[in-house]
């Protein structure tokens, strides 16, 4: 196991910082902000492989494909092509920011880009049954617009913050360009990689073959990052901490849990589906396939988690 391997997992949420701030410069200005922890942590001889979430991105980009169907007749972009599109762009603007980070603290590296395929099955459940949240949040005064504009969608609500489409999410199964990223990797880059959970695709007898489906980026994550034999897995969220009793008066910071108790939270209903569950989910199946340790914190405190215990820390 590398030790000073570290796998951060950036949430796509994170890269807009409020309604009035989700233009694609206002994105980068959030990246920039960012990586700013993640170049502290490599000035302390860490190597970093990133992964980002894209929800609201492929959302901002499938809205703009039907206005100019609707507007000019032009064709849809596919949803497959717009994970990948989110891939280089979001991927073009962190490489680009932490290089940048890096030479400001005259630190030695570079960090690359990976355009990432990830193999589904394509009989998986997640077909059937669609459930990962994709785009913008809507609140329910939008509801009745939104349905009569896109009858295809499909709405839920997510965690109490408003209503969001879900699309088919399943289960990652091998990285394509994991061989790629091991070279890279062995070369002392710090590689950008499995972007919004990869570009999924399925096997045929033709060869590869992409899908619409978003793979979660956690899930896709904790995967590759036991591949790769990562010591410690880094998922970025909103808040410092996990908590038990989320937004209640009995709201309880966790400083350290194990998978049993992890296991005994998710039970007792404490992680909201969507939100904070999936992270939670995406850490126990890493701790559970060999992974020595995870951090679940904000990206303010990445580095202080690391080296003096913020964050929540679980272990096996």
């Amino acid at each position: 196991m590398n030790a000073r391997l570290v796998f951060i997992a950036i949430g796509g949420n994170s890269l807009i910082k409020s309604k009035e701030r989700r233009t694609v410069e206002d994105q980068h200005t959030a990246i920039r902000e960012t990586v700013q922890h993640v170049a502290d942590l490599i000035a302390q001889n860490y190597q970093v492989l990133i992964s980002h979430g894209n929800g609201p991105q492929v959302g901002f980009i499938m809205r703009r494909s039907e206005v100019a169907r609707r507007v000019t007749g032009l064709h849809l972009v596919p949803l497959v092509n717009v994970v990948a599109d989110t891939q280089g762009s979001i991927g073009y603007q962190i490489q680009q920011s932490l290089n940048n980070a890096l030479a400001r603290r005259n630190v030695a590296g570079q960090c690359v880009t990976v355009i990432t395929q990830v193999v589904v099955d394509r009989d998986d459940p997640g077909f059937k049954e669609p459930a990962k949240p994709v785009g913008e949040f809507f609140d329910a005064e939008q509801l009745a617009e939104i349905r009569r504009d896109y009858p295809d969608w499909t709405l839920v609500e997510d965690a109490g913050r408003g209503f969001r489409r879900v699309v088919p999410s399943p289960e990652p199964r091998e990285v394509i360009e994991r061989p790629v990223i091991e070279s890279l990797l062995n070369s002392g880059y710090h590689v950008v990689t499995v972007g919004g959970g990869g570009i999924p695709v399925v096997r045929t007898d033709a060869g590869l073959e992409g899908v619409d489906a978003v793979i979660d980026k956690d899930l896709a994550t904790s995967l590759l990052a036991n591949q790769l034999d990562a010591g410690l897995l880094i998922i970025s969220t909103a808040v410092e901490r996990v908590a038990l009793n989320f937004g209640k008066q009995t709201e309880k910071p966790i400083g350290k849990m194990t998978v049993a108790e992890a296991e005994q939270y998710i039970a007792a209903g404490h992680f909201a589906p969507g939100s904070m569950l999936p992270k939670i989910q995406s850490a126990l199946r890493f701790l559970k396939n060999g992974g020595r340790e995870v951090i679940i914190t904000a990206p303010e405190f990445i580095e202080a988690a690391v080296t003096s215990g913020r964050g929540t820390h679980m272990v096996p």
